[in-house]
């Protein structure tokens, strides 16, 4: 069973979730998905077993021994990032036509380094996660190869949960293809429901099965009614409604999973929605 949690915007307590969802489940392979702001390791002690770089594209370079300065690359280039004959790292897409154009042979395409990865050991189970180069973007292959990555160490098949991206766009395409199930958190506001139909939308068109908690469901009951309504429309599953709790941002600046907060709301609220959650996807 591979579940990864999910929010349509930053802040709504998906990593919170996801790392108390990790520990319920206890020896489980964690991944982390979202490798443009990854924080899922921090709550976590560990060693690291395996360290790779990964590609997610190339980049051209320009060998000044073989440049005649014909000027070709640079009018042949869509993204400006040629100029003077000296390239653009930054601009450059690595699509290829300046060294297709080049008389000389003088331009070549090389791998360029996005991120370096790592498999974690951790008192139970694993973590695969990254971290990018600066100004490297959020990629879609990275994901991918961290989930399979993490994997590896699947064994007498285990679980996997992911904290995913916030947002539908191509990190949260990449950590939902071919998973078992969704959690999506969301909150009791406006965006929150707006978000939360654009990531359910998300989810129906690549036909993964949504459950949906509500967090912090106590600071505006009204919206919880109404998120709680746009679920039973949807006929959708709400596994679980967590009330705010002071005790979370504790949690989060000890780095300590919530769930290790035995007199905490929240905490207790998240054990009965694992409890609920099983009966779905166990």
């Amino acid at each position: 069973m591979e579940l990864v949690v999910l929010s349509g915007k930053g802040g709504t307590g998906k990593t919170t979730i996801a790392t108390a969802l990790a520990e319920l489940a206890q020896d489980v392979v964690r991944i982390d998905c979202d490798v443009d702001a990854p924080n899922f390791y921090m709550f976590y002690q560990g060693n690291d077993i395996e360290k790779n770089e990964f590609s997610g594209g190339k980049k051209a370079i320009i060998d000044e021994t073989l440049c005649v300065k014909c000027g070709k690359c640079e009018t042949v280039c869509r993204f400006d990032a040629i100029e003077n004959f000296n390239i653009n790292s930054f601009s450059c897409e690595g699509c290829g036509a300046c060294a297709l154009v080049c008389p000389e042979k003088a331009i070549t395409l090389v791998d360029e380094k996005t991120a370096d990865t790592f498999i974690t050991q951790l008192d139970k189970g694993i973590l695969s996660r990254a971290e990018m180069e600066i100004g490297s973007d959020g990629s879609g292959k990275l994901i991918m190869y961290l989930r399979k990555n993490g994997k590896k160490f699947r064994h007498d098949e285990k679980f996997i949960i992911s904290d995913g991206s916030p947002g539908i766009g191509c990190a949260v395409i990449a950590s939902i293809t071919g998973c078992d199930a969704v959690l999506v958190v969301t909150e009791p506001t406006k965006s929150g429901l707006e978000d939360l139909i654009r990531v359910v939308t998300l989810c129906e068109h690549f036909g993964v099965f949504t459950m949906v908690c509500i967090n912090k469901f106590d600071i505006n009951e009204d919206m919880s009614d109404k998120i709680e309504e746009f679920i039973k429309e949807k006929e959708l599953i709400l596994v679980g409604k967590i009330p705010y709790d002071d005790t979370v941002m504790k949690s989060i600046n000890e780095l300590k999973p919530i769930i290790y907060y035995e007199d905490s709301e929240a905490c207790k609220s998240i054990k009965s929605m694992w409890e609920n959650m099983k009966k779905h996807i166990v």
